[in-house]
């Protein structure tokens, strides 16, 4: 390695070698160092970086953990973690060596990052504080499982804020027919919104829709992306998990609807975007006709929640609910279990049916013996001890089936 003063220019830099995976000796130069020392630090920093030393600065690790990472996320979740390391914990952690980083500078750092307000003034929500916490844990989790850092002083610490248990927020269709009333006037806003209340489809994969997803002789609409603004540019991705990749069954009224309207979209070709709107104009939209309808606002995703809760009470299971929203059905069951319709009386008197059928037929038979038919008066005890072995049995069998231990 070689740091040098570039005469032209009066800045330091520094030249150095090393190999890349292959094995392959190559070059790198850095310039732009206004001080030497700053080109040696950044030297040493290199050094260590590239014989993986847990002694290299937290910034030099934070650099491989976004290599590392970048290639296995979705883009638009790799630029909201880098944000938060590089706004909420690189200023902090920086500067330090990765293995000089004890649990007493994270609760230090924790209780800066508790006292930080967002741009109106607020405190950031105890769900955000935990996200950020959570993203340092990350970077030093993956310095311990890969590169052979000794503790995650993050975890030790323990986390700060929580997750927060919301309310759910959601429109009954007499509160949707009157928001909707009120943004008639721009076709693309009533197109939008009616898509999203009659089908529970995300924001994004509206937003990315085109004329080819769209199957009017079935009556079907295909999800296989989802749109998202990122650095300026237009960017469609996949969906959101692998379950989100559906086909759903709009009902008549709503085909009808979407085919008139692409069929008046001048010039629009098969991969074209439909909605060649913003999220920022949905949710302006959303800001407008809430007003004007007088009914509360609620957030666009909450519209996917107002459709999921119309399938509830309109009496389908959360297997076919989660089929059409493409959620996992036991996320429906617990996200939206206060919605369903309680079954435990039902449940209850279907066990009692299937406890009376044996109660019953044992009942029958003592009165039989009572009577004297069959030379026996009085009560059986061994008729009554086999009545009772035989529910014995089917609670045994019935615990076992569903992995109860009684």
């Amino acid at each position: 390695m070689a740091v040098i003063k570039n005469k032209k220019t009066g800045m330091w830099e520094v030249r150095t070698y090393y190999k890349d995976l292959t094995g392959e000796r190559k070059q790198k130069t850095k310039r732009g160092f206004a001080k030497k020392s700053e080109a040696l630090e950044w030297e040493r920093n290199f050094k260590l970086k590239e014989n993986q030393s847990i002694s290299m600065s937290f910034k030099s690790f934070v650099d491989i953990y976004l290599t590392d990472l970048e290639p296995r996320i979705k883009r638009n979740t790799f630029l909201t973690k880098k944000h938060i390391i590089e706004t909420k914990i690189l200023p902090y952690f920086g500067k330090r060596k990765l293995d000089d980083i004890r649990t007493s500078d994270v609760i230090q750092w924790q209780n800066e990052i508790m006292k930080l307000k967002k741009d109106n003034g607020e405190l950031f929500s105890p769900t955000y504080l935990k996200t950020i916490h959570n993203q340092l844990s990350a970077i030093l989790n993956h310095a311990v499982n890969m590169y052979g850092l000794k503790d995650n002083v993050a975890r030790k610490a323990g986390t700060m804020g929580k997750e927060e248990n919301k309310e759910m927020e959601f429109w009954t269709q007499d509160e949707f027919q009157k928001f909707l009333e009120c943004v008639v006037d721009k076709p693309i806003s009533y197109y939008a919104f009616e898509m999203l209340y009659w089908t529970g489809i995300r924001e994004g994969e509206l937003l990315a829709l085109t004329p080819t997803d769209f199957n009017f002789e079935k009556k079907t609409l295909r999800i296989n992306k989802s749109y998202q603004r990122l650095e300026g540019e237009d960017v469609i991705t996949d969906p959101k998990t692998t379950k989100s990749n559906r086909t759903i069954v709009m009902p008549d009224f709503l085909a009808i609807e979407m085919e008139d309207f692409i069929k008046s979209i001048y010039g629009i070709k098969m991969n074209d975007r439909i909605f060649t709107i913003s999220k920022s104009y949905l949710h302006h939209e959303m800001d407008r006709g809430a007003k004007a309808a007088g009914v509360k606002r609620i957030r666009i995703h909450d519209l996917r929640h107002s459709h999921i809760s119309l399938l509830i009470d309109m009496g389908f299971s959360a297997v076919a609910i989660a089929d059409r929203v493409g959620h996992e059905s036991i996320d429906i069951t617990y996200q939206y279990a206060h919605l369903f319709p309680s079954k435990q009386i039902e449940m209850a008197e279907k066990l009692d049916d299937l406890g009376k059928g044996d109660f019953e037929d044992e009942k029958n038979q003592k009165s039989v013996y009572d009577a004297g038919i069959g030379g026996i008066t009085g009560r059986d005890d061994g008729l009554w001890k086999q009545h009772h072995e035989r529910h014995r049995k089917w609670q045994y069998q019935h615990g076992e089936r569903h992995g109860t231990d009684g």
